[in-house]
């Protein structure tokens, strides 16, 4: 297998232009993806690779899933996302929708996250194609990951229920192309609370419900707190601790109107030690349990409700796997690390059953920011990362 760290000028180049054309389609995620779905759907098809839309309920948003080689075999998943965060209220020094390459940078929404990882997998496709696979090699783009890992799960479950099961799953968001084995998993909630308007000089007869929802969001506080103070550790996150956060709320309409509506959301981020669902247990039963009793005592209308926005597990895949040996060999290192925010690979193994690692071009750092951009040497690396991992599926079966 080759070791060369550069893919040919001809692949890279090729990258450049399928990146070129991914981020023209602005797929931010209130938005559809089927024409970016369609144009890769294209570009398989002069390869003759056939491909597989997988809809949202509204059939306005589609997973693609295209496989090439033999089907009765286990082989390797390629993942990644096909929409991207808004670019509203952010100052770009050129146009977020068409790639601008610069002091070997290439720049527009997506190029890091994760658009460049989708090009550089597209790009080796006349690669895979050229020589007969032994391994298959499948091509999974979802839609509505940056809205709560939602698209990717009808795909895993038509992965699922194929007769033969990957061996790993490669996620390809931004690690600077180093291994990544871990992230924390996600639950979101949006919090409503009904309460009884009344003047503000009446105020006992009413019922205040922006004073319950506070007491709700203390509570999170005082979690996140206990979870800062004294919960599991796992050192090889940044944050070693689980974490619990209030990220906006909204209530009332003037000072003399005892406010009868309120609503915030909030989130809790877990390490493997923690259950996320007996946290979010806990604020739901406080409120149930302690709050809305009393709220109903004077006003039989009131009520708490939680809303759940998305949600996604962990991923905690043990460093000796296989699939993270073969990540590690492919992309040539040894180290391996663990992230903070979320992705995909964390529902690939644990609804899937499929190892899998997280491993792509770009810094997180430069995501979600305006003036988003990939390292050109970032995008070179992923296209030999996949065409290494071609060569890989081209070793006889045992």
């Amino acid at each position: 297998m080759s070791t060369e760290l550069t893919p040919p000028e001809t692949v890279l180049a090729d990258a450049k232009a399928i990146l070129a054309a991914l981020v023209r389609f602005d797929t931010t995620s209130r938005n559809s993806n089927l024409a970016l779905v369609e144009w890769v759907e294209v570009y398989l098809s002069r390869f003759g690779v056939a491909s597989q839309r997988i809809y949202d309920p509204t059939g306005q948003k589609a997973n693609l899933l295209a496989t090439i080689g033999p089907v009765d075999v286990a082989g390797y998943v390629l993942s990644g996302h096909t929409d991207v965060v808004p670019v509203d209220g952010q100052d770009w020094t050129s146009d977020p929708f068409m790639l601008t390459e610069r002091d070997g940078r290439l720049y527009g929404r997506g190029a890091c996250d994760m658009k460049g990882f989708l090009a550089a997998c597209l790009a080796q496709v006349p690669g895979m194609v050229a020589e007969p696979l032994d391994r298959p090699i499948h091509l999974a783009f979802s839609y509505d990951e940056e809205v709560g890992c939602i698209g990717v799960r009808s795909m895993i479950a038509e992965l699922a229920g194929r007769q033969v099961q990957p061996l790993a799953c490669f996620v390809g968001e931004p690690t600077s192309m180093n291994v990544v084995v871990g992230h924390k998993g996600k639950r979101s909630q949006r919090v409503v609370v009904t309460g009884r308007a009344c003047h503000s000089s009446l105020a006992p007869k009413g019922v205040n419900a922006v004073h319950a929802a506070s007491r709700i969001v203390a509570r999170i506080a005082d979690l996140a707190d206990a979870l800062a103070a004294h919960g599991p550790r796992d050192a090889m996150f940044d944050v070693a601790h689980s974490t619990a956060h209030v990220g906006a709320i909204t209530g009332g309409t003037a000072l003399n109107i005892v406010s009868d509506h309120a609503e915030f959301i909030y989130e809790i981020r877990v390490v493997g030690a923690d259950d996320v669902d007996a946290l979010v247990g806990h604020i739901e039963t406080y409120a149930r349990d302690t709050l809305l009793p009393a709220m109903r005592a004077v006003a039989p209308e009131a009520d708490i409700v939680f809303e759940d926005l998305s949600e996604f597990p962990g991923l905690d895949i043990a460093p000796d796997y296989e699939a993270v040996t073969l990540a590690k060999k492919l992309a040539g290192k040894n180290g391996h690390s663990k992230v903070a925010y979320g992705t995909e690979a964390g529902l690939f193994m644990v609804r899937g059953g499929i190892p899998s690692v997280i491993i792509g071009p770009g810094d997180i750092e430069q995501a979600h920011k305006p003036d988003e951009y990939l390292a050109v040497s970032e995008l070179a690396s992923a296209c030999a990362f996949v065409g290494r991992l071609v060569a890989q599926a081209r070793q006889p079966v045992a």
